[in-house]
């Protein structure tokens, strides 16, 4: 099973890259906001360390830690995002090595993907065969951002400011998708690789 990170910044396009890949491809796909947001589940490894930390106001009415009344915690004091990280991140990433464990054992998949904007700065590269970085034009990220989750330009700006730079994304990849033209053309770099692989691998 190869293991292959695939990272870019806020707006990238990578929901649409990974479902074209789960479509056309034998793997497994894990996105670390799906386990984060299971890990904070009651039960799980972060709910319990969250709820000490933050307080019992971020839950809602049926005890599951609310979103919204987190980041209005977060937000009111900056010192605690770095102590949420700290909670969540090392849980998020011991999950996913178990899960590649597991999954590389029972020999389903030919690959499995992670997904996450924070695969470098979290020290994945030594986890993964390769790291894919999508690259997408500043100004398209911008407008998508706004088109699609109603962003304003300062929020935006300020998730691409805490965020590597295209530079730094290039520089801890082995792999660069361009997806600043049609989808079509996106999925065609990504066929090519994958090709690339399998030849490599010996599957094909």
């Amino acid at each position: 099973m190869i293991t292959i990170g695939i990272t870019g910044g806020v707006g990238c396009g990578k929901s649409k890259i990974l479902e074209y890949i789960k479509e056309n491809y034998n793997c497994r796909i894990i996105t670390a906001d799906d386990v984060a947001n299971r890990l904070k589940e009651p039960g799980e490894a972060c709910y319990e360390p969250l709820i000490e930390l933050l307080g019992k106001k971020i839950l809602d009415e049926d005890g599951f830690i609310n979103k919204k009344k987190m980041a209005e915690v977060i937000f009111a004091d900056d010192s605690l995002l770095e102590k949420v990280n700290s909670i969540v991140h090392p849980a998020v990433q011991t999950y996913i090595l178990d899960t590649k464990e597991t999954e590389s054992k029972a020999g389903k998949y030919d690959y499995l993907f992670i997904e996450a904007a924070l695969l470098i700065e979290c020290g994945y590269n030594k986890y993964v065969d390769q790291m894919w970085y999508i690259f997408t034009p500043e100004s398209t990220r911008i407008q998508r951002l706004k088109n699609s989750r109603g962003y304003s330009e300062e929020k935006i700006k300020g998730i691409m400011d805490s965020q590597l730079s295209e530079k730094e994304f290039r520089a801890g990849s082995n792999f660069c998708i361009d997806n600043s033209g049609t989808l079509a053309q996106t999925y065609k770099q990504i066929k090519k690789k994958m090709k690339e692989l399998e030849s490599e691998d010996g599957r094909k």
